[in-house]
């Protein structure tokens, strides 16, 4: 290997184990996040943000598109950011640790005149005794106010080192090492787990999900909607709505009528199954209205479907357009369910408006040839789950465990270290910590105004 070739491999090592570059990757991921979190990370995108931004066609579109703004969590530039952060931490653990670990395992036992010169703090009196004596005495106070001593003599003199929380030095190191599981957790879920959705009609089932990228996957069981139920505030928004699921595998039901809500998932065989949403399904659902003429006569009961138009003995026809369950969502003043029918009379224009089930009287007043009573619905609903399969999750939560570990040992704790040498009549006491130098002076002075008592 040439000069040249060791001196580029020298300057990208020390790239690589730049501070400098770790609080660059921070900064860039943590303004990246952002992103993810402004502009929606879903497939199929709401059509209202895709009006929005100017539709499918617009250059903001196209750029955010081409940038994976949409998926941004796993776009190749972000997954690169995350590899280099990962580069970095590592190349500077490497670098750093060795260092730290001989402070650790090889610590310095013999406190000369030189080494008491770098020491942060030093206090030194006159002790009446013999050295031998006088080591005894240090041994003793040391374990029962500090900790362990380890005696070494040398040139007639004594000299005890102990330490606190030697092992604290490594807490950042920890921390390091939990962002790099944290990311072996992350591009495990990226790659073999998934991200899917799946609307179930009550009473059927699915063993096939759709993926955000629209492509179908086998769940290689299957799991069947018994039943769903929604509640409501006065306001008219959902308060909760709730799926009785069924799991059969292989013929056989595994999972019997679990009920899931927001926030209480089912999980079967490592795959998770959230309530995301819910809505009337399109095939199946009956609606009833009760017609009748206004001069007077029998009333005339329809049961119509979806888009379905009947023709009225006078030949009026009338066709359901559409249905809620709770209007309010969409006309704040009026609760309960309504239905939106279109009316064309025999000879007249056609017409279309709104009948409220808790308001029959409103009808009335609308002054038409017809009045419509809206009797209620037979529906069938469907459930929108969101399904997750992510292997790497025991791998973060291990991460992110490892991580509170290391903060506490970085945050809360520090290596604290007390020379004494000892000479005849003589005593002189020395100390540091990596940490909280202001903390461990009060407990230094402390030590130094018991030993003068002793």
């Amino acid at each position: 290997m040439t000069t040249s070739d060791r001196g580029f491999l020298q300057a990208l090592w020390d790239f690589f184990c730049s501070l400098k570059l770790a609080i660059f990757l921070l900064i860039l991921l943590a303004a990246t996040s952002i992103i993810g979190t402004v502009i929606p990370q879903q497939n199929p995108l709401p059509p209202e943000y895709i009006a929005a931004i100017g539709g499918t066609g617009s250059m903001k579109f196209k750029v955010y598109s081409t940038l994976g703004f949409f998926d941004m969590y796993h776009s190749w530039w972000f997954i690169l950011l995350l590899y280099l952060f990962t580069v970095n931490i590592v190349a500077c653990s490497i670098k750093r640790l060795p260092r730290v670990w001989k402070t650790i395992s090889e610590p310095t036992l013999v406190m000369d005149e030189g080494f008491e010169r770098t020491l942060t703090l030093t206090h030194d009196f006159k002790k009446e005794g013999d050295a031998a004596d006088l080591n005894e005495k240090m041994k003793v106070f040391l374990k029962s106010e500090f900790a362990e001593p380890v005696v070494t003599e040398r040139d007639g003199e004594f000299h005890l080192f102990a330490q606190k929380s030697p092992y604290s030095r490594l807490g950042v190191y920890v921390v390091h090492l939990s962002i790099v599981i944290i990311f072996i957790g992350a591009l495990l879920g990226s790659f073999f787990g998934y991200k899917a959705y799946v609307n179930i009609v009550e009473g059927s089932g699915a063993s096939t999900v759709m993926s955000r990228k629209g492509v179908p996957i086998d769940l290689g069981f299957t799991v069947k909607c018994e039943d769903f139920s929604v509640s409501f505030y006065d306001t008219g928004a959902p308060k909760e709505f709730k799926s009785l699921l069924t799991v059969i595998d292989g013929g056989k039901v595994v999972i019997d009528k679990r009920p899931i809500i927001v926030n209480d998932p089912l999980t079967y065989k490592g795959i998770t199954f959230y309530q995301s949403s819910y809505g009337p399904a399109d095939e199946g659902g009956l609606y009833h209205l009760t017609v009748r003429e206004r001069k007077g006569g029998a009333p005339v009961r329809l049961s119509l479907s979806m888009g379905e138009r009947k023709v009225l003995p006078d030949g009026t026809a009338v066709q359901l357009l559409e249905g809620t369950d709770e209007i309010g969502r969409f006309i704040p003043q009026f609760r309960g369910p309504a239905v939106r029918v279109a009316v064309e009379p025999k000879s007249g224009e056609p017409q279309a408006f709104i009948v409220f089930q808790n308001y029959p009287e409103f009808d009335v007043q609308r002054g038409a040839d017809h009045i419509f009573t809206y009797e209620g619905a037979d529906l069938k609903m469907f459930t929108g789950l969101q399904v997750a399969k992510d292997p790497g999750v025991w791998v973060v939560w291990l991460g992110c465990t490892l991580m509170v570990v290391g903060c506490c040992m970085a945050f809360f704790m520090s290596h604290k270290r007390i020379w004494i040498r000892v000479r005849k009549g003589h005593v002189t006491l020395g100390g540091t910590a990596n940490k909280n130098q202001p903390g461990f002076q009060l407990a230094f002075d402390t030590l130094v105004d018991k030993l003068k008592t002793l």
